[in-house]
């Protein structure tokens, strides 16, 4: 029973810490606040050292009235200016590379500074709370300086540990993915020769006025090659990718007739391009599957590949299909969708971007 309580104690206070706020973790929120507050009490105990010498100075330094009268304020002004800084260069300045962000910081510590010193005395003043004068001013220069430099290397600090750690789990992950393909690639080799020599027997049972048959037969018979391969390499050309394509929608088109068009718009100079395989399939069934099947009149898939930036290929697959009205729910459910988008942020920190198609239907995009 103790034992019980205290795990469901644990569970919910974990759950608390992990709670986000803006997108920040309430443990993390916590932790800076509580080390401004920590900064506030060794600021105002240097005071109470260097300068204080009344006969109530312990009282002085104790009393939380007299913690917002001589600091306290000051470090609201702070703690304020720190939330903004950090905005700018782990939010709006997250894409950058370090070495910019870093030298933004010489940007942004005179303002730091500013605000802790000659606003915090501006305010004070309006307020009538005192503040250090003369040369006692230099501290409210050095300290809000000091704290600077300390609490944004500690927020680089964890900002690289979150992304090592970030790092250290996709490895692990895609490492299982390799394992896992290489063992479905091992058990496809058990008798792969089998499976072959059975679609060429079959191929060769067909009489040859049958030659539609025939090559539905020789289709399908690249697709299970072709998914064999793609268990043992981790990248292929796109022009294979896209052979497998056309052939997989080559066999759709048998069945479904008219009802589904197809058109690939591809450069030719993209071909050579190395890409995952098996990637553009799933999302092309889960077009005609999902999308195209279900009308009665059929529909069109467009699948557009272009380099829209230097070293960035682009994909985009559209099917004039029935849509999507919920894009998170699919995302979720989906095992073509949610299978290609955990490769996509596994191996190229991309994702799947889904949008509606006018004048219905869904458009899947995503770049690598």
């Amino acid at each position: 029973m103790i034992t019980s309580k205290i795990h469901s104690i644990e569970e919910n206070t974990s759950s608390l810490w992990n709670k986000k706020i803006f997108g920040i973790k309430a443990g993390e929120i916590a932790i800076v606040v509580g080390l401004n507050l920590l900064s506030s009490f060794v600021y105002r105990f240097t005071l109470w050292t260097v300068y204080w010498s009344k006969p109530d100075k312990w009282q002085k330094l104790l009393s939380p009235l007299e913690w917002l009268d001589d600091s306290g304020l000051q470090h609201i002004l702070m703690l304020t200016a720190t939330a903004f800084i950090w905005w700018v260069i782990f939010r709006v300045c997250s894409t950058w590379k370090l070495h910019y962000r870093l030298l933004l910081h010489f940007l942004l510590l005179p303002v730091f500074i500013l605000i802790a010193w000659k606003g915090y005395y501006w305010v004070s003043e309006q307020f009538e709370f005192g503040h250090l004068r003369g040369n006692q001013e230099k501290w409210d220069i050095y300290i809000p300086a000091l704290i600077y430099m300390i609490q944004f290397a500690m927020f680089h600090a964890y900002e690289y540990y979150i992304s090592n750690q970030r790092k250290i789990r996709n490895e692990i992950e895609l490492k299982n993915v390799a394992l896992k393909s290489e063992l479905s690639a091992i058990k496809a080799q058990l008798n792969p020769h089998f499976l072959y020599n059975v679609f060429n027997t079959i191929n060769a049972s067909i009489p040859k006025e049958m030659e539609s048959t025939r090559e539905m037969v020789a289709d399908l018979s690249d697709l299970f090659r072709y998914q064999l391969r793609a268990s043992r390499e981790d990248l292929v050309p796109l022009r294979d990718e896209l052979d497998f394509v056309r052939k997989y929608l080559d066999l759709e088109q048998k069945r479904f007739e008219d009802r589904l068009q197809i058109s690939i718009a591809v450069d030719k100079d993209l071909l050579h391009w190395q890409i995952p395989p098996m990637l553009l399939q799933p999302l092309v069934e889960n077009s005609v599957k999902h999308g195209i099947a279900p009308l009665t009149e059929g529909g069109q898939i467009d699948i557009i590949i272009e380099e829209k930036e230097k070293g960035i290929l682009s994909f985009t697959i559209k099917d004039t299909g029935v849509g999507v009205k919920d894009k998170t729910v699919v995302m979720q459910t989906g095992v073509g969708l949610s299978n290609t988008q955990k490769r996509l942020e596994k191996m190229y920190n991309s994702s799947l971007n889904l949008s509606d198609n006018e004048p219905k239907g869904l458009i899947v995009e995503f770049s690598i």
